[in-house]
């Protein structure tokens, strides 16, 4: 990659963005939509984290502009053009998120490239930063550049895990409390309700642990954002398991519960190896709506999910884990009964 093509002037694009704003070709099985618009920073040296299961990891082989994310290419782009198709695809783009990677270097230009997309449209912004390289001051920072909320990929569900696969573990920089401190600071400039979690369910934690963890998400005033483990090729969980789905649905549906305070941790009952067996309130309406099972992300200015990410999770041949739409009366059928199974 020619080094001058970096942010702030050039961002890449997750492959589903690009399709959006017509600048890849393709489109999506069951005529699904992406709502938010991911913008990557890029810079030659890559990111300085080593996350054991990232795609961008430091010592994933392969140059930096190779390397997949999510499983899928990053196109490279002019941040001018980019902001330009946005601003002509309001009518299906109801959100930008950039993302910053790990270098100190990607906090003001986040906020310049919010900038630019503010100078050609209104479209609702967030900021999924990175706390190892984020000072507290800069937050006010961000949100004068347009952000009205960030994003934090907390990721592991404990500090063991934490440390296992994004810290001393993997030789990272990224500190569990330093993530929980920036967001306990985020909440402080966005408000309540806007500064968003990630966790990825399946990196070796008990459903009660990440339970857990939302619970205490909720009760800062955060959000949670979830997402289920998907090797990527190369990295250091290329041969990890996935989480079962029966797993992943009793998350969901805790995380809806919880989220939208039909329950709490507190009235939950789990056996002897962390499993979720009483939930604490009657699942049986919040399943037939399909909420619980459908993408969890920041919403646009509609009140819906705007970051629904279409099969980011699995492949579209597989049964959905995050919905990026309801799922059909036979799919809630299926659901259903996943919840229910513990046989894996």
């Amino acid at each position: 990659m020619n080094t001058h093509q970096e942010s702030p002037q050039f961002v890449r694009l997750s492959q589903a963005a690009a399709m959006t704003l017509d600048l890849f070709p393709g489109s999506f099985h069951r005529n699904a939509k992406l709502h938010c618009i991911n913008i990557l920073l890029t810079y030659s040296e890559g990111c300085s984290a080593n996350c054991s299961y990232c795609g961008l990891a430091n010592k994933r082989p392969g140059e930096y502009e190779e390397k997949s994310f999510i499983r899928v290419s990053w196109p490279l782009h002019e941040t001018e053009d980019v902001a330009k198709r946005i601003s002509e695809r309001l009518d299906v783009v109801k959100r930008v998120c950039i993302s910053m990677i790990t270098r100190r270097k990607s906090v003001e230009d986040t906020a310049t490239i919010a900038r630019i997309i503010r100078s050609k449209s209104n479209v609702p912004i967030s900021d999924l930063i990175s706390p190892t390289v984020v000072l507290d001051s800069d937050l006010q920072m961000l949100k004068d550049a347009g952000a009205d909320k960030i994003g934090i990929a907390i990721d592991a569900a404990t500090s063991e895990l934490f440390d296992t696969h994004r810290g001393e573990g993997v030789a990272g920089p990224h500190k569990w409390d330093r993530y929980w401190k920036c967001f306990e600071a985020g909440i402080k400039v966005f408000g309540k309700g806007n500064v968003g979690s990630h966790f990825v369910v399946g990196l070796g934690e008990t459903e009660q642990q990440m339970i857990s963890s939302i619970q205490k998400i909720k009760d800062m005033g955060g959000e949670t954002h979830l997402f289920s483990f998907y090797p990527e090729e190369n990295s250091g969980l290329k041969s990890h398991p996935r989480p079962s789905i029966p797993t992943y649905r009793r998350v969901q549906m805790a995380r809806h519960l919880i989220d939208t305070g039909a329950s709490n941790i507190s009235l939950m009952k789990f056996d002897a190896l962390g499993r979720l067996t009483d939930f604490g309130a009657d699942i049986k309406p919040h399943i037939r709506i399909g909420l619980p099972f459908m993408t969890s992300g920041c919403v646009g200015d509609d009140g819906v999910v705007a970051c629904n990410r279409p099969f980011a999770n699995e492949r579209p041949s597989e049964e959905f884990r995050n919905f990026p739409f309801i799922p059909t009366d036979v799919e809630l059928d299926l659901i259903e009964k996943e919840i229910f199974d513990y046989s894996s």
